[in-house]
């Protein structure tokens, strides 16, 4: 005879047992409903999603009337086949530019075509242009070039100024990183006058530093405010990766605006001078020796800005050392620590201002005043 405690789990088990046959039969009826039934699955409706909000209807805007002036640059190279000697062409790279004017001409980064024998511009309505080289100027990173567009001329971006930036204000970027034509990025001015070194030896000063992602292909392409007026050109990015790394710089369009013109005119930029002649190598050594941070003036030339404005060169002594003349520390208040320096800072002006130097003459610091004339 079973006990009562058996007889309770014995009805226990029993129920148990029944309850999970009853949910595998339930369970097993909705698969077999679910597999013979017909699919009657819908898409689901969408949500309306009412209006955008204004800073992005403002941004749309921005975009769609700012596209068409923004160009696909793409450069090729020739090449001499060791074997046959025969001359090819290959691709080289891609960049950015931007219409310049009603004239054609198309504003672009130096390193975009440098070393390039043929570039071609690409419109955003899909023409392409062979384009022709119209100058250039290294020191500032700028290439002109030009296009014969006979009808439905892009039209060129608005101009604004880099003087009236301010750290925190929106910016918006246009152009083509890694090949993807007409991408816009935003972000904010980060910073303002910073100093890159270029290979020349010679800073590019003033430029606007921005966390607008800004990456290969991005060179030469407009830096807009939130008016879609252009405020600098997208040349460079802090990356040890070689991708945006939230730090990129451009040219400011005062620079732009100043450059530009006198490329056109004259195919390359006549740079603002004083009519001396200065050392990088040399300088470094001298004014080492002399404990001095400045620009030692080796030669002045006759008849020159500086000749009038009576600055004085190097001589050599009787036991044939250098015998320093004048050394320029400073222009307008700002000092010079280098030639490159006082190129950058003479380089702020035009030609015909007058800039106030100061200079070291026999150990002691006078001002002399200087107009400018156009440089080598």
């Amino acid at each position: 005879m079973h006990s009562e405690p058996d007889r309770f789990l014995s009805r226990l088990f029993w129920i148990t047992t029944a309850a999970a046959l009853l949910v595998l039969l339930w369970n097993s009826a909705a698969y077999i409903e679910a597999w013979f039934a017909p699919n009657q699955a819908s898409p689901r409706a969408v949500m309306a999603r009412g209006d955008l909000a204004a800073d992005e209807k403002a941004t749309i805007e921005l975009f769609e009337k700012s596209r068409d002036s923004v160009v696909f640059i793409s450069t090729q190279a020739r090449v001499r086949d060791f074997w046959t000697r025969n001359v090819f062409t290959v691709p080289r790279g891609t960049g950015s530019g931007f219409i310049w004017d009603d004239a054609g001409h198309v504003v672009t980064n130096f390193h975009v075509i440098e070393g390039a024998s043929e570039a071609t511009v690409k419109l955003s309505d899909g023409r392409d242009y062979r384009a022709g080289l119209v100058g250039v100027s290294p020191a500032h990173d700028i290439a002109v070039l030009r296009i014969g567009v006979g009808f439905k001329r892009p039209p060129p971006v608005p101009l604004g100024t880099s003087a009236e930036l301010k750290v925190g204000q929106k910016v918006f970027a246009i152009g083509n990183p890694f090949g993807l034509d007409w991408t816009l990025t935003t972000g904010i001015v980060s910073a303002l006058d910073r100093t890159l070194g270029s290979e020349s030896g010679v800073s590019i000063e003033h430029l606007i530093q921005t966390d607008a992602a800004i990456n290969p292909g991005n060179s030469g392409g407009p830096l807009l405010d939130s008016a879609g007026r252009l405020i600098g050109i997208n040349t460079a990015i802090y990356s040890p990766s070689g991708a945006s790394a939230g730090i990129g710089f451009a040219v400011p369009v005062d620079t732009v605006n100043r450059v530009v013109p006198q490329v056109i005119r004259h195919g390359k930029y006549l740079r603002p001078g004083l009519g001396i002649e200065v050392d990088e190598e040399l300088n470094r050594r001298l004014t080492s020796l002399l404990k001095v941070e400045g620009v030692v003036v080796l030669r002045v030339a006759p008849g020159s800005a500086a000749a009038k404005a009576g600055l004085k060169g190097a001589s050599i002594g009787r036991d044939g050392s250098v015998v320093p003349g004048d050394i320029i520390v400073a222009v307008e208040g700002k000092p010079v620590d280098s030639v490159g320096k006082l190129l950058s800072r003479l380089d702020d002006f035009k030609i015909g201002d007058t800039v106030r130097l100061s200079v070291i003459r026999d150990g002691a610091t006078t001002s002399i005043s200087a107009s400018l004339e156009p440089g080598a």
